[in-house]
């Protein structure tokens, strides 16, 4: 079992997300539950087909933080 680094990121009419360490990994969602199911998908689908290519998989090395700041 892996632990990948999700981005999610909002656009103007929908999410969109990515995995840094699965750099053409992504997916599109209407709703924070739907980019996370979708994401899922995506990346089973993107590891089986590195699997299937023959390719490494590439180990979760990416982290991410929020940092909270005043805006003046």
């Amino acid at each position: 079992m892996k632990r990948y680094t999700v981005i999610i990121e909002s656009g103007p009419g929908n999410l969109s997300a990515y995995v840094p360490d699965l750099p053409g990994c992504i997916a599109v969602g209407d709703t924070r539950e739907e980019i996370e199911q979708n994401m899922q998908e995506a990346i089973e689908f993107h590891i089986k087909g590195l699997r299937e290519d023959g390719l490494p998989i590439p180990e979760p090395n990416s982290a991410s933080i929020t940092v909270e700041v005043v805006a003046a």
